[in-house]
């Protein structure tokens, strides 16, 4: 089966042109000023629309289990919302028991997967426990398809590591070629500003920011960066937050350290203030890091768009509003008596790409989307591509089209959103994975389990 897709401007990270574009068994085969279609091939006319890459979203906890309760979309429910939104492919964290394996975190993330993804997945490896037989396994992750290691300097008494632990892995990681990503937050003394918080009776949402000020992601940021540079490996920053944060990375690159950074949407639109709500609402949006300040945001969209940063991705970890209820999985009611006790995380991988579509040009909106982020972990030339042999994961979008975000049309498994009534302009129209139409409007028609998993190669440095 063929499908040409006629009269469409294609948008890549390199810039944007006229063309036709035809696939042919799940691949792009062939694009060209014209192409003629035969007889048995489907036509779409895309006059007036765009045609981009599907969207890859490296950073994504579907079925997280956390704060005793679990993340409220799965592979089914998170891969379909991130469908609507524009992404085809995504990449989620297995994340290793204490006293656990690596190939037990693997399978456990497989099973989730099996039978329910609905877009193609990947895998990082969170190590939160080192020992000999941990050591041993990181030599096999390529094995497995995954090229890079998560460890986190926050949530003390957690899966937080020291930096023993982090310097070691980094150094393991140089050895293997694996790329080695940081959650980067000064874990004790955030630790100790929450006992102290708490001892003060100091409990509601806004507090959560408070005890993670920015200053102490700048400073752990800057203490990864160092250790990666004396280690030799490729450091990811995952969620940078704040000017502090970005200034560290840029300096870092500027000195030759194999260094790259993201954020996430959210980050691009909301600050501190959000929490301050009354009737603990302010819940909803607790995340970690926390929303910053207005100034931080306007940091993040310039780093974004002059590459300081290179992705822009999710973090996608919601939770019930209200849960507990209507058979709805514990949500953020858990922290109604203390802030430490909120699951943290937001609703947000189906609004990544339209409401980044206004505050980049073009083709920077699809490198930051798409094509950067399959470059670097390893996915490249096959996903975030329009480029021919690539799998044909295509968006036809709609740049005029004009739309409210809102809870009560998306299509993540939550009760409320974050960007609640915030317009964008451009949208979706169709969205294919390797060839298969499975979005077309607001009708779903993908199937669970269509989505495969993929063996990821080396990651690239930007």
């Amino acid at each position: 089966m063929q499908t040409l897709f006629k009269n469409g401007t294609l948008i890549t990270a390199e810039g944007a042109y006229r063309a036709d574009l035809l696939i042919a068994d799940g691949k792009i085969a062939q694009i060209a000023a014209q192409i003629a279609p035969t007889a048995a091939t489907e036509v779409v006319d895309c006059t007036g629309r765009w045609l981009l890459p599907g969207g890859v979203d490296v950073h994504t906890h579907f079925d997280l289990p956390v704060s005793g309760t679990r993340s409220s979309d799965d592979f089914f429910s998170g891969g379909r919302a991130a469908a609507f939104g524009g992404t085809t492919t995504h990449i989620d964290f297995a994340i290793q028991s204490k006293g656990g394996t690596l190939r037990a975190a693997y399978e456990a993330w497989r099973a989730k997967a099996e039978g329910r993804a609905v877009i193609d997945y990947g895998l990082h490896m969170t190590i939160t426990d080192l020992n000999e037989t941990v050591e041993a396994e990181i030599a096999q992750m390529r094995d497995l398809g995954i090229t890079s290691l998560k460890l986190l300097m926050a949530y003390k008494g957690s899966v937080m590591v020291d930096d023993a632990t982090l310097f070691r892995v980094m150094q393991l990681a140089a050895q293997h070629d694996l790329l080695v990503m940081t959650h980067c937050e000064n874990g004790d003394a955030i630790a100790q500003l929450q006992a102290d918080f708490v001892a003060q009776g100091k409990v509601a949402p806004r507090y959560h920011a408070l005890s993670r000020p920015a200053v102490l992601e700048a400073e752990a940021t800057g203490r990864a960066l160092a250790l990666a540079e004396v280690a030799g490996c490729a450091l990811y920053v995952v969620h940078i937050t704040c000017e502090g944060a970005v200034e560290a990375l840029r300096s870092a690159r500027k000195r030759g350290v194999r260094a790259m950074g993201e954020t996430c949407i959210q980050y691009l639109y909301l600050t501190a203030e959000a929490l301050d709500q009354p009737d603990f609402e302010g819940a909803k949006y607790v995340c970690s890091p926390p929303l910053r300040t207005a100034h931080d945001v306007q940091v993040l969209r310039a780093a974004l768009s002059d590459g300081t940063l290179q992705v822009l991705s999710t973090d996608h970890c919601p939770f019930w509003f209200a849960g507990g209820v209507e058979g709805r999985l514990a949500g953020k009611e858990l922290g109604r008596d203390a802030f430490t006790k909120i699951p943290n995380g937001v609703p947000s991988v189906e609004e990544r790409l339209k409401l980044s579509a206004g505050l980049l040009e073009a083709s920077r909106w699809v490198a930051v989307n798409c094509t950067q982020p399959a470059r670097i972990f390893g996915l490249y030339p096959r996903k975030g591509a329009l480029v021919i042999g690539a799998d044909a994961d295509l968006v036809i979008w709609n740049p005029q089209k004009e739309g409210v975000i809102s809870a009560r049309t998306h299509h993540m498994q939550v009760d409320y959103s974050i960007f609640e009534g915030l317009t964008y302009r451009g949208a979706p129209e169709r969205v294919y994975l390797r060839g298969k139409l499975i979005v077309l409007g607001d009708q779903w028609l993908g199937e669970a389990g269509q989505g495969e998993y993929l063996h990821r190669n080396t990651s690239a440095w930007l």
